[in-house]
């Protein structure tokens, strides 16, 4: 299974925004929907100051991809649920009087062959317009999200985006960008690659890869292996494998001047079992930084729990076992690749990206580095 790479020299498309409305009005609410293949998320925000808050969110494992590597196809059992969740979004944005939004899927909609019938009966249903968006858009848009926890230190960095059915890695240069601009450089990704012509301290994206490997979808790969570690070793090393034609792949990075940045489930829960979390809580989690050698404790505690084990451990409990075995073979895989001293984790991602860029665009973003 070949991973996606875009054409050219691996630097992001020049993206698109909606046009922005003649008068922005700063009070209006935004919202951004995010249907993956495991789960449905969303969130409702206002701007505030260079950022947002939120006023509304949801969250639901609806699991879309159930079965889509077997048939090719979304079931209707997954899209029933589905549905069910996305009518109370509706709901949700209906009560908010939500004018503003952005509602997109990635991988399992992208990959069913169904899919275009699915957009068409969730719009008919519950009067959603969804918007499948392309693995690029899907990494620019991770990427800018995780903006904020770019040490001013990092000249190399790796921001890593485990997904339900695909992984999203860019790798970005900042070296030449003066330290205390590193951060900002990155938010203005989102505009797309920076040229020569640029005002501004250009973060260059060396290259980006989507590989069609999520958690989902790496674990039907490998449902027939009984043996719990054996199989946790195959999902590693065949994730591993989908890298090879990764431009940084081949280099050995030094730890110094290196960061990774990585959002998902994942590494939240890896974190949330890291500091020993009773109770899962964002902001412990939310910009924790971790070493190589402590993540893979906590993943050797993992398999040391076994499948019975997982399912009652409050962190992850009994629909996630499986799913955190597969995110923590793929992310045991890239730091066999680049060990690092500082792995941030990033409670945040597609959502937090797409208010970003409407917000942007419609210019109701104070002081911010966009």
């Amino acid at each position: 299974m070949a991973p996606k790479r875009p054409k050219g020299a691996g630097a992001f498309p020049k993206a698109v925004e909606s046009p922005a409305p003649a008068i922005p009005d700063p009070d209006a609410l935004y919202a951004a929907l995010d249907l993956g293949t495991n789960s449905c998320r969303m969130l409702i925000a206002q701007p505030k100051g260079s950022g947002f808050h939120v006023v509304d969110s949801f969250s639901k494992s609806v699991q879309l991809g159930a079965g889509l590597e077997r048939t090719g196809r979304l079931s209707r059992s997954s899209m029933a649920r589905t549905i069910q969740a996305l009518r109370i979004c509706q709901q949700k944005l209906k009560r908010n009087k939500v004018r503003r939004m952005r509602l997109v899927a990635t991988e399992a909609c992208r990959r069913a062959k169904n899919s275009r019938d699915f957009i068409r009966q969730v719009r008919r249903e519950t009067g959603l317009t969804l918007e499948i968006i392309q693995p690029e858009e899907e990494a620019r848009l991770a990427v800018i999200s995780c903006a904020p926890l770019v040490s001013t230190k990092t000249e190399q960095l790796l921001v890593v985006d485990i997904g339900g059915g695909s992984t999203e890695l860019v790798w970005i240069d900042i070296s030449s960008v003066p330290r205390r601009d590193r951060p900002a450089a990155i938010m203005r990704l989102h505009n797309g690659f920076h040229t020569a012509e640029s005002p501004f301290p250009a973060a260059k994206v060396v290259d980006w890869i989507s590989v069609p490997l999520g958690v989902a979808t790496l674990r039907d790969q490998f449902h027939d292996v009984e043996d719990d570690s054996a199989r946790f070793a195959l999902m590693s090393w065949f994730f591993e494998e989908n890298l090879a034609d990764f431009a940084p792949y081949k280099d050995e990075q030094a730890r110094e001047g290196f960061q990774i940045v990585g959002t998902s489930g994942t590494v939240t829960t890896v974190a949330a079992s890291h500091l020993g979390l009773k109770r899962y809580d964002r902001t412990k989690v939310d910009g924790l930084r971790m070493t190589s050698d402590q993540i893979d404790k906590v993943i050797r505690g993992y398999l040391e729990l076994g499948p019975l084990g997982r399912r009652r451990d409050p962190r992850i409990g009994d629909d996630r076992q499986a799913l955190i075995m597969s995110g923590s073979a793929i992310l045991q895989a890239l730091l066999r690749c680049w060990p690092t001293d500082r792995l941030s984790v990033a409670d945040r991602g597609l959502r937090e990206g797409l208010l970003y860029a409407q917000m942007s665009a419609d210019g109701v973003l104070e002081d911010g580095p966009f």
